[in-house]
């Protein structure tokens, strides 16, 4: 079970797709400091599990699917009626249901890809602000990738999603400011089940691309998504947050 020092921020967060993965790092990250916080997921029991781990004290857990408009206003509704408050949206709800080149790409799949990472976001987003940050403030993080900011070979759907994520961003933080800051985190590959066929049966070769010698942990990005939710962060808006091992410095002149 996770554990916090007893302490009570009087914060509260939701975060998407937090029953495993990034989400769950995220989540751990903010029940540590002493938040309160909702998780969503689409598998009842894996949520119910989640919950369970992290502390059923300080969590709850809504299913669903994060498209599903149903499904963000029930969210955000049980989140204010157990805690009366969403001080802190993570939008880390995402699909990547293809891979291969971007010239055969089924256009309803790409669709899909772009409802479930980038309309769900706007969908949550909308929704915590007319609940409780248009009048109290708060913060937004949403998790992009950096699929998102360069080339994405045989993954480019995710890759535009993630851009449009990055543009969402720019686009909330403007129209939300002072209030609400909302910034983005872009990770790497991280070891998830959502990202392992980029690694599986071939970590070792797939770390060496790194200059830090390691593929990402749920946690580097749970404390990255802790700083930008926290005072600390209270001057930074609009931004994205490259987390990447140090690969983008591989891609300069040889």
């Amino acid at each position: 079970m996770t554990t916090y020092e007893g302490t009570d921020s009087g914060k509260v967060a939701l975060i998407t797709g937090a029953s495993r993965g990034i989400g769950y790092g995220i989540a751990e990250a903010l029940v540590a400091r002493g938040d309160r916080v909702c998780i969503t997921g689409r598998n009842e029991d894996a949520l119910k599990e989640a919950v369970e781990a992290l502390g059923a004290d300080r969590v709850i857990g809504v299913a669903g699917k994060a498209h599903d408009e149903a499904h963000q206003a029930l969210a955000v509704e049980r989140t204010m009626e157990a805690f009366g408050r969403v001080d802190f949206l993570i939008n880390n709800a995402g699909t990547n249901p293809v891979f291969g080149p971007i010239a055969d790409l089924d256009l309803g799949v790409a669709r899909k890809v772009f409802e479930t990472n980038v309309i769900s976001a706007l969908g949550f987003a909308q929704r915590t602000w007319h609940a409780w940050q248009k009048d109290n403030g708060g913060a937004i993080v949403n998790i992009a990738s950096i699929a998102g900011v360069s080339a994405s070979p045989f993954i480019g759907a995710y890759g535009m999603s993630k851009a449009a994520m990055v543009n969402l961003t720019l686009q909330l933080a403007h129209e939300m400011a002072p209030g609400v800051r909302v910034n983005a985190i872009a990770p790497a590959v991280v070891k998830t089940k959502f990202a392992q066929a980029l690694y599986e049966g071939r970590e070792q070769e797939a770390a060496a691309a790194y200059p830090l010698g390691r593929l990402g942990a749920p946690e580097d990005i749970g404390g990255a998504a802790a700083f930008l939710t926290s005072a600390q962060a209270e001057w930074i808006t609009g931004q994205t947050l490259v987390i990447d091992g140090g690969m983008f410095l591989n891609a300069g002149v040889h």
